[in-house]
């Protein structure tokens, strides 16, 4: 038997996160150097892979002279293959770690500009596409694809159909004072604000849809809660009220975050988040209407006159009063959008023209976070939608295709929206919502 057949087999395919299948094994490792030490006669090499971190050790006598002199040559984030056995060690990071036999560099990185010492948000900003390679930037986008993954599987598993909206429109859903437009041939689009109308569309099609995609908004807005471009997931309803609404965010928030907890509990201690604040968050939550909202408020010293919407400390407040999601429903006509359906009392039916309700909910999350659901049901009139759209001084031909859900066969339906990148902030608990997509878009951030 030649001495090539006698060596020991090299798995190729290996990750990080896998290392428990490879227990004992001779493995090659693809990745990037994270930090070095040196401690006389064995050195430490902290490697990444994209799945995860792991520790190897190169001990003299055990590993290649080659490899003590490529250890040299290793700086942060330079790339690598290294070769050698895993084995279980509790101390180290992930619980394995590696005894090194070679390492072969790819390449040898410049100096690395982001350091383990604290960078200004501006420097940071600026070099987006190398801060994600750090350990908490990391862990949020991992538990952002995490979150997205149970978003899709919650309604897919429910009996929705993913129905896709247009991101170019010819008019707003919300309101035109924060609309980006765009040149369209020989006429002006715009960037979508939401695909809920579309998505009306899809119910009366389908019965249960939900769309899921980017979204816009030209607020000139700076607080940590705001993006000008994020992803939102709007499912709506056929035959639904707004009892039905919030029935269906409760059990679709309880499922992505207790789903969440279970697979990304790793990432969410990366970033130190307390895990005992998210597994209470089941059903059921609370639900208030606007005016107990308004007497809880006044009692926490945040009072607001009947009528304004609230803001963030009014959110928090709410928040820290009930200590899990709450929901609050009907709020005043005058600050909702013009599809909502309407009412003259909290818990009657709906009327025939204007009342002093909307029947629409907000889902509240604690700590600070605010809203994270907003929704509610439609009005399903044609005559009365029609004068809405006149009294908010949109073009009613521009929602002609709108109008015409109300003239065949319309039913009552509901629907509400979640916006991903607030989701991803409560849940990871990171401190701004930049941090919860790769490249964040705010008021003065459009590179890299």
């Amino acid at each position: 038997m030649s001495d090539a057949t006698q060596q020991p087999k090299v798995l190729d395919r290996f990750t990080i996160a896998t290392a428990e299948k490879f227990d004992g094994q001779i493995v090659k490792l693809q990745g990037w150097v994270y930090n070095k030490r040196s401690s006389g006669k064995i050195k430490f090499l902290v490697m990444r892979d994209g799945s995860g971190l792991m520790q190897g050790i190169l001990f003299k006598g055990e590993c290649s002279e080659k490899a003590f002199e490529e250890f040299e040559k290793l700086t942060q984030e330079s790339s690598i293959r290294v070769t050698g056995k895993i084995r279980k060690e509790p101390r180290s990071v992930g619980g394995f770690e590696m005894g090194i036999q070679e390492i072969e560099v790819v390449q040898i990185s410049e100096p690395y500009p982001i350091s383990p010492k604290d960078h200004g948000v501006e420097f940071l900003m600026e070099n987006r596409h190398l801060w994600i390679r750090s350990q908490k930037q990391w862990a949020a986008l991992r538990v952002r694809a995490e979150i997205i993954h149970t978003i899709q599987e919650f309604f897919d598993n429910n009996g929705f159909v993913r129905f896709d909206s247009p991101i170019l429109t010819p008019s707003a859903c919300e309101g035109t004072s924060t609309l980006f437009s765009t040149p369209y041939f020989d006429e002006k689009a715009y960037l979508t604000q939401s695909g809920q109308l579309y998505a009306e569309v899809g119910a009366m099609a389908f019965g249960r849809v939900y769309t899921f995609g980017p979204t816009f908004r030209a607020e000139k807005s700076k607080t940590r809660k705001h993006l000008t471009e994020f992803w939102m997931v709007e499912p709506e309803v056929a035959f639904a009220d707004l009892n039905d609404n919030m029935d269906l965010g409760e059990k679709f928030i309880e499922y992505v975050v207790q789903t969440v907890v279970s697979r990304r509990a790793k990432e969410l201690q990366i970033l130190e988040r307390d895990l005992k604040k998210l597994e209470v968050i089941k059903g059921p939550f609370p639900r208030i209407s606007y005016d107990e909202a308004l007497k809880v408020l006044e009692k926490r010293g945040v009072a607001v006159p009947w009528g304004e919407d609230f803001g963030a400390p009014h959110e928090t407040a709410l928040g820290e009063e009930f200590g899990k999601p709450v929901f609050m429903h009907h709020m005043p006509a005058q600050i909702k959008a013009f599809y909502f359906k309407q009412t003259d009392s909290v818990g009657g039916p709906g009327v025939v023209g204007h009342g002093k309700y909307a029947l629409g909910c907000d889902l509240i999350a604690p700590d600070g976070y605010g809203e994270v659901i907003g929704g509610g049901q439609r009005e399903e009139n044609y005559e009365v939608l029609r004068s809405r759209i006149i009294e908010h001084e949109l073009n009613v031909e521009d929602y002609n295709w709108y109008l015409d859900l109300r003239r065949y066969g319309s039913v009552p339906h509901s629907g509400f929206g979640l916006g991903l990148e607030r989701t991803v902030a409560w849940i990871t608990g990171v401190e701004h919502i930049r941090e919860t997509v790769p490249f964040p878009r705010m008021l003065n951030t459009l590179r890299p």
